[in-house]
């Protein structure tokens, strides 16, 4: 790795696709960040125009910069769709130079766009892997994810509605269905509560019966006495009746 003077704004350091180069220090935008350099290449000779890789960055038609030398140091600057800066070029002094298009602060990973013709040939056969193609991937997931997780509870809707129709209005899986909820059983009551209604219904039975025999019942559970008719006094008749017969007796 080629050392860079403590005099520049940027380090080389590790990124997602490898190196890169990050800024050490506030870069304003507008401001010159490095020069990419390397071989000047005559796309007319065929020696020049047989060199192939993935530094060339042509001027014009004619001419090419080879920067695959390890003293480019701009050669680890990365492509971003959303970069923080561009490569200003002058065919006519055949000179390169990175130029900050954004404030760019200590840390920030300094990167540019390599056109339209690179990213086809060496970037989209394997994705890009930039910031906002990155943020572009995980949005797009993120609408599948929901999207399939939509799609699913409307298929277990459809599902439940016709389950429901089928059952007629029966509760399935704890849910009502056709408006109709299940009857929650009735509590069951104490014993005690039944005994004691069994007692007094038992004991209404027995007032009952002695009622229509003649006989009295006593309350609580007393014991069932027979009832005693009042004797009636006797009328004048009776008496009469008695004397005759006295009479016919002594006779």
């Amino acid at each position: 790795m080629p050392a860079i003077p403590a005099s520049k704004p940027y380090r080389i350091g590790r990124s997602k696709t490898g190196l890169g180069l990050f800024a050490t220090r506030p870069i304003k935008k507008g401001s010159k960040i490095i020069r990419y350099f390397g071989p000047l290449l005559d796309c007319n000779k065929k020696k020049h125009d047989a060199i192939e890789n993935k530094y060339l960055f042509q001027l014009n038609k004619r001419w090419t910069i080879d920067g695959s030398v390890r003293k480019n140091i701009a050669r680890y600057i990365n492509h971003a769709c959303k970069p923080n800066a561009e490569s200003d070029v002058n065919p006519r002094k055949k000179k390169i130079v990175i130029r900050a298009i954004k404030n760019i602060e200590p840390g920030e990973e300094i990167n540019y766009d390599y056109g339209t013709d690179y990213f086809k040939e060496y970037l989209k056969p394997i994705g890009c892997k930039c910031d906002a193609c990155e943020k572009k991937r995980k949005k797009k997931a993120a609408e599948a994810r929901a999207e399939k997780k939509a799609e699913k509870l409307k298929q277990q809707a459809k599902a439940d509605k016709l389950k429901a129709k089928a059952s007629n209005g029966k509760v399935l899986n704890g849910k009502v269905l056709n408006g109709k909820a299940a009857k929650t059983p009735a509590k069951a009551k104490p014993a005690k509560a039944k005994s004691e209604k069994a007692k007094s219904e038992k004991a209404k039975s027995e007032k009952a019966k002695a009622k229509a025999g003649g006989k009295a019942v006593k309350t609580k559970g007393a014991k069932v006495a027979k009832a005693k008719t009042a004797e009636k006094p006797a009328t004048g008749k009776s008496k009469a009746k008695a004397a005759s017969k006295a009479k016919r007796a002594d006779a």
